[in-house]
């Protein structure tokens, strides 16, 4: 992005952007096509999935506020602690404007600052063919399916993908 009304500040979220990531969260989980959360998640449940148990939480400003948001987080612990995990959500009337590429791109640097080697999806809902395509796009591979696990609301059972990208310098093995 080039003019300073459509630069990308992405900064560690605070307990005062809460009210904004509410208004980004609870659209996108009450409309219950890409999130596996309950549609009816509260205030206070936002808050815990999305700013309390996250390693990370980060919000994705522009000259028109804050219209994005994501958290990382490690995937598993043991000997997977080497992966973490991330979800991402932009407002819908910024989508489209490169918002979720550039908090992808950034939640892997965080990432490999933070020591994780892979970052992985666990639950890329089918239907989300937008964030399947961008994520092919920034070198995800789709590593696995399961079927029919997510109940959409419109289109009924669909399947999730699992998808994953390796950010260490080599593959182990």
């Amino acid at each position: 992005m080039t003019d300073s009304d459509s630069e990308i500040i992405l900064r560690e979220a605070t307990p005062d952007d809460l009210p904004a990531i509410w208004a980004i969260f609870e659209p996108i989980v009450a409309a219950g096509e890409t999130y596996a959360y309950p549609r009816d998640t509260t205030r206070e449940e936002c808050q815990r999935i999305w700013m309390d148990q996250p390693q990370k939480t980060l919000v994705a400003e522009t000259a028109q506020g804050l219209l994005g948001t994501y958290f990382l987080k490690p995937n598993a612990a043991g000997p997977g602690g080497h992966v973490c995990n991330c979800g991402y959500m932009v407002a819908p009337e910024a989508r489209g404007r490169g918002l979720a590429a550039a908090m992808c791109v950034h939640s892997q640097d965080l990432a490999r600052v933070l020591g994780y080697k892979m970052m992985q999806f666990n639950a890329v809902v089918a239907t989300n063919t937008g964030a399947i395509a961008l994520w092919h796009r920034l070198g995800f591979d789709t590593v696995g399916c399961v079927p029919r696990a997510f109940a959409h609301p419109t289109q009924g059972f669909v399947d999730i993908f699992v998808m994953a990208k390796w950010l260490g310098d080599r593959a182990p093995g």
